[in-house]
């Protein structure tokens, strides 16, 4: 199939990609900048639009900034930029890791980490990740800019705390310093969308242990049980620990058959084996 007629734009500045969006009564604008995820959906037609608005090179977006506790990513920074470290990492390696493991370098090298939370597939990699290292999403809309922790701004398959003509124009990341992380990742081949994808930053200076899942049904989703029993426990009985997890999966994928349950348990244990290596 390919994508409905459509028409294209590239606004100059944020104020005026911002404009383009509001100014479609029925929300057929859509902001495009990777394009790895969008331009997919729109050949398939699951997902159409009156107005593709180019947000690409808006400089807004691709700003980077480092202040000694924390990393602001703007949205338009590539997984591959991550991966290859020509950005400021806060995460002591984790957030490199995550990139290496998306999808395949063609990709990377277009698809963007604000595209790739504004979008909120069930199965993405930077939700979780994001929500491990207690992130903040950067919005701005036509009444100026709002912040939503990770966790908060991720909804549901597809959905996000986006209003309409709103964007992500960033993410601000806590330093993790002296944090370790361990993650694990089950996907049926090389490059593909996660089965179950856990990521786990344990306790240090830098802030209590957060262990976040995807590959639920729903969206990536913080595991407060586990991450709480890791983070009072630096001894942990793989009993007690199992029992945690199932516990947790109740909430946040209580429809999961049996073999994304046992990937969910596998991930989300091999995840904090290996940050207490």
């Amino acid at each position: 199939m390919k994508a409905s007629a459509f028409q294209y734009v590239r606004p100059e500045n944020l104020t005026e990609a911002i404009e383009l969006l509001s100014g479609d009564p029925d929300g057929g604008a859509m902001a495009i900048s990777g394009g790895q995820s969008l331009l997919v959906l729109m050949g398939l037609r699951f997902a159409m639009a009156n107005t593709l608005v180019d947000i690409s090179r808006l400089p807004e977006l691709h700003r980077v900034s480092e202040s000694a506790d924390r990393v602001f990513l703007g949205a338009a920074t590539t997984h591959a930029m991550i991966e290859d470290r020509k950005v400021p990492d806060p995460s002591s390696g984790l957030m490199p890791r995550v990139a290496s493991k998306i999808a395949y370098r063609s990709v990377r090298n277009l698809g963007t980490i604000g595209g790739s939370m504004a979008l909120a597939d069930s199965a993405a990699d930077w939700p979780a990740c994001l929500i491990a290292l207690d992130a903040d999403i950067v919005i701005m809309g036509a009444h100026g800019e709002r912040r939503e922790k990770a966790e908060d701004f991720v909804r549901g398959p597809y959905e996000t705390a986006l209003l309409p003509a709103e964007l992500v124009v960033g993410i601000d990341i806590p330093h993790r310093r002296t944090a370790r992380w361990g993650t694990n990742k089950v996907a049926r081949k090389s490059g593909a969308f996660a089965d179950s994808l856990a990521v786990f930053v344990d306790s240090s200076n830098d802030g209590p242990a957060r262990l976040a899942l995807t590959g639920t049904a729903s969206h990536a989703r913080l595991l407060p049980r586990t991450s709480t029993y890791a983070h009072e426990n630096r001894i942990l009985d793989n009993a007690d620990l199992r029992a945690t997890i199932l516990a947790d999966l109740e909430d946040v994928d209580p429809l999961a058959d049996a073999y994304r349950q046992r990937c969910h348990v596998a991930t989300a244990m091999r995840a904090i084996a290996e940050a207490r290596l």
